[in-house]
């Protein structure tokens, strides 16, 4: 039997009625925007109880069509490690200037090492 994958888009509101900020590209998460929790340490990697980060689903989608897995474990385990590297700088860059709700299909990198996932020809 097939499992299901959901995107984890999720309400941004906090408990306190604040909106919430991208921890990687630091802008506003409005409420009707696509966003997504980001596990510091992945989740195959050891990190299910390790810390969580909110993100805008496109910054999200920017992390892993870069780095595999492992990689992240290894490198980008921390906020900061993430904007140092200079391809997210790059990246960061160029959506601090998008709109708070902006969002947009993230291509895998071309030398990203790993297994794709989805279906081969």
């Amino acid at each position: 039997m097939r499992r299901s994958r959901r995107r984890n888009y999720e309400n941004t509101e906090s408990k306190k009625g604040e909106q919430e900020i991208c921890a990687l590209c630091a802008r506003a998460v409005p409420p009707h925007a696509k966003s997504s929790r980001h596990h510091l340490t992945p989740k195959l990697k050891g990190g299910a109880q390790g810390e969580v980060v909110r993100l805008h689903q496109v910054c999200h989608d920017a992390i892993h069509a870069r780095y595999s897995e492992a990689e992240i474990a290894q490198n980008f385990s921390e906020v900061m490690s993430l904007r140092a590297d200079p391809e997210l700088a790059r990246f960061v860059a160029w959506v601090r200037h998008k709109p708070d709700d902006f969002h947009a299909i993230t291509r895998r990198a071309r030398d990203k090492a790993g297994r794709r996932r989805g279906r081969s020809a």
